[in-house]
């Protein structure tokens, strides 16, 4: 059930991003489902061997390169999808950070509701 909830409101804080960002867009709930769905598989799979490959990069920008990493998993699920659209890496960097503070505030909500019952 938190699964469902997290994908259901994940595609909700993408078309929030559309919204207050003109760099991204997506073109419909449908669009922001499956582009949610993609953007955690890039994170579940491609991300963690990412992040082994860049480590002395990584050390070397005292963990700021994980931003990088993480708008280049944006853009690599915008340029699959049709209809979710990114303009370019700074977009997809700005777009990647709304994301993950609001993924960050659904996840901290999502354990307080949850965990109450």
């Amino acid at each position: 059930m938190k699964l469902l909830l997290k994908w259901l409101l994940s595609a909700a804080a993408l078309l929030f991003v559309a919204y207050i960002y003109e760099g991204v867009s997506i073109n419909g709930y449908q669009a922001a489902l499956i582009a949610a769905f993609v953007i955690g598989l890039l994170n579940t799979l491609v991300r963690p061997i990412l992040v082994i490959l860049t480590l002395p990069v990584t050390v070397l920008t005292v963990g700021l390169f994980l931003f990088v990493i993480n708008a280049l998993m944006f853009w690599a699920a915008a340029s699959m999808l049709d209809g979710f659209n990114v303009t370019g890496f700074w977009a997809a960097l700005v777009g990647s950070l709304i994301y993950s503070v609001l993924s960050i505030i659904i996840n901290s909500a999502l354990a307080t509701v949850l965990d109450k019952k």
